[in-house]
């Protein structure tokens, strides 16, 4: 069993970037740009790595390999995008790793590329990229073909040897557990589960309890054994359940106009173990968005609109306009549920308008930028 955070230290410590693996500040996926480099990767390193895994880092600077991380990325629907975009598409995995010096929220995070063993190409044009490419890495570089050469395995040996180095043990397992309970969330309500005298999934929330459900706000869940962050949110709420077998979760979102708000169930997650030592996480998402009157939309979306002018030429806003914008990027998400296409480049758009005016707004946009990721890769 592969402790990730000793994955991500190994691979850092074994080279510079290779081709067998990558590193990268940040990723952006919401753009044709960034989805183009990013599949283009993907893609350069499953070509040069049919028999072995191979690894992007993200969250490091290229320079000094500086751990500074990134914000928690729910990589549900990733896979979707895979498939959509590359012919014989490798099987992609998104965790997010924590490390103890970087602040709340902010993790390390790893793709993992198991290719499917034939050449992968573009199926479509992506950005500039032409449908029919074929991309190798060529030492740390991913380089375009116009027509498949042969692969070959070159680094099964070398990252075998690397994720030998990366197993779990009792210690860090143990440290894993006391360090999530009695140091980093002492001030919620923490709990652990062992499944399959293997894994140890630990969570902490903040309880609030409805007759007899138990719901849990400002969310943390990790698997300790492999040091993957499951679960992360300082906003939604979210219902836990669980049996010998298995752990599951429900995500809800509160939504809605002025003081009309209403949490609807946005997605199930469920994550089976195994005796043979393996899990399987399956989602499912459950969200039925609101309907409202397109006149009432109007006209918020054209006040939303009329803040973001004013933030971007500096004029100051009155008191009441204050109390709008923290309600703006929710009241964004919902125009474009309703059919207000642009509303999801609005929130783009804000998104670093906002992170030096008011913080709590920016983490608004960000879990709204989350939830509409979700819906649009379903």
């Amino acid at each position: 069993m592969i402790n990730k955070r000793l994955l991500v230290k190994n691979l850092l410590a074994h080279n510079d970037e290779n081709s067998f693996y990558d590193k990268k500040r940040f990723i952006s996926i919401g753009e044709k740009e960034g989805k183009g480099k990013f599949l283009k990767h993907v893609c350069a390193l499953a070509n040069s790595n049919p028999e072995n895994n191979s690894y992007i880092v993200i969250g490091v600077e290229d320079e000094d390999n500086k751990i500074v991380g990134v914000d928690f990325f729910d990589d549900s629907k990733i896979q979707n995008l895979v498939n959509a975009y590359l012919k014989n598409p490798p099987k992609l995995s998104y965790e997010n790793i924590p490390f103890p010096h970087l602040p709340e929220g902010k993790v390390v995070g790893l793709v993992t590329i198991a290719s499917s063993g034939t050449t992968c190409s573009l199926n479509k044009k992506i950005w500039k990229y032409y449908e029919g490419t074929v991309f190798f890495r060529e030492g740390s570089i991913s380089m375009p073909f116009d027509k498949a050469i042969a692969i070959k395995d070159q680094n099964s040996e070398i990252v075998s040897t690397i994720e030998q180095h990366a197993q779990n043990n009792i210690q860090l397992t143990l440290d894993g557990v006391i360090n999530f309970l009695n140091y980093r969330h002492k001030d919620l309500s923490s709990y652990y589960k062992v499944f399959k005298e293997q894994f140890v999934v630990c969570w902490a929330g903040h309880e609030k309890r409805v007759k007899d459900q138990v719901y849990l706000s400002r969310v943390d869940i990790e698997l300790i054994n492999e040091q993957v962050k499951l679960f992360y949110s300082t906003l939604d709420e979210v219902s836990i359940s669980y049996d010998e077998n298995s752990f599951s979760t429900i995500e809800y979102v509160q939504l809605g106009l002025g003081k009309e708000q209403t949490y609807y169930p946005l997605e199930k997650v469920n994550i089976t173990f195994s005796d043979n030592g393996t899990y399987l996480i399956q989602s499912e998402l459950l969200f039925d968005p609101p309907v409202y009157d397109k006149k009432t939309l109007y006209h918020i979306y054209n006040a939303n609109n009329t803040l973001i002018q004013k933030l971007e030429n500096g004029i100051s806003l009155k008191k009441r306009e204050i109390a709008d914008l923290q309600q703006l990027p929710a009241t964004y998400l919902i125009c474009y549920l309703n059919g207000f296409e642009d509303a999801k480049d609005k929130l783009d758009r804000i998104r670093p308008l906002l992170k030096p005016y008011d913080p709590s707004v920016y983490n608004s946009v960000k879990e709204s930028q989350r939830i509409l990721r979700k819906v649009k890769y379903a």
